[in-house]
């Protein structure tokens, strides 16, 4: 009795078999991979093809779809990066901040903390809220951050950062603040559970830490000269 082992064995051995045979193709009947009904070997391959094209198609919006969301974010990073070198003060660059996460980014809940230079808040005039008292622990959990984090866990003292609608937030993404070393967090929240999830990938968020950081630090030391020069004269 012939093994089907045998049978492929010949095939591959007598590679022009079928084109020696061409009556056979025609008979030979297989079924149908999707609709069970018996088709020709060439109907089957066609078919066949159909699938992988359509396979192949599918992937090709999906990297389509990718690109043209990269494409919309990065216009909104670019956005954002021109107002952040366009504002002269702290407390116009956090409330343009907030607009603009808000507003072109649609982020429903964002809160800044800030430290190590809030020393300088009092005497520069800027706003208090983002100089609240911070634990030592949720300065420590900043430390340690080495990337921005997505998910449903947070703190409980930074949940309370955004008051009655803490209860209501189903996902965070926390942003380290930091220069030499980390001097605030950055936290977006939204009800939506999907909308900051732990397998999402963090490069924009990175790359805003870094210009919401850099931009502070710039306006920071910008107040810092106006009271040297004030204290002076």
């Amino acid at each position: 009795m012939i093994t089907p082992e045998e049978i492929i064995q010949y095939l591959q051995d007598h590679p022009k078999f079928f084109e020696e045979h061409p009556d056979l193709m025609e008979s030979l009947r297989f079924p149908h991979p999707y609709e069970g009904r018996a088709i020709s070997i060439n109907e089957r391959q066609v078919a066949i093809l159909r699938e992988k094209n359509r396979l192949l198609q599918d992937r090709l919006q999906e990297l389509i779809d990718v690109g043209e969301n990269n494409d919309a974010i990065g216009e909104k990073m670019h956005r954002l990066t021109v107002a952040l070198l366009g504002f002269s003060s702290l407390p116009e660059m956090l409330h343009g901040l907030r607009y603009h996460l808000c507003e072109d980014f649609s982020i429903p809940h964002v809160v800044i903390r800030l430290w190590e230079i809030d020393e300088f808040g009092a005497e520069a005039n800027l706003p208090p809220l983002e100089f609240d008292e911070i634990s030592n622990n949720v300065r420590t959990l900043a430390q340690g951050m080495l990337r921005p984090y997505c998910g449903p866990e947070v703190d409980n003292e930074i949940r309370q950062w955004f008051d009655q609608d803490a209860e209501y937030l189903k996902s965070f993404a926390i942003i380290p603040l930091k220069k030499q070393s980390n001097f605030g967090l950055l936290v977006m929240a939204s009800p939506e559970v999907e909308r900051f999830y732990p397998d999402m990938g963090t490069l924009y968020l990175e790359r805003l830490g870094d210009m919401v950081s850099n931009s502070i630090t710039r306006l920071m030391q910008h107040a810092l000269e106006i009271i040297q020069r004030e204290s002076a004269s």
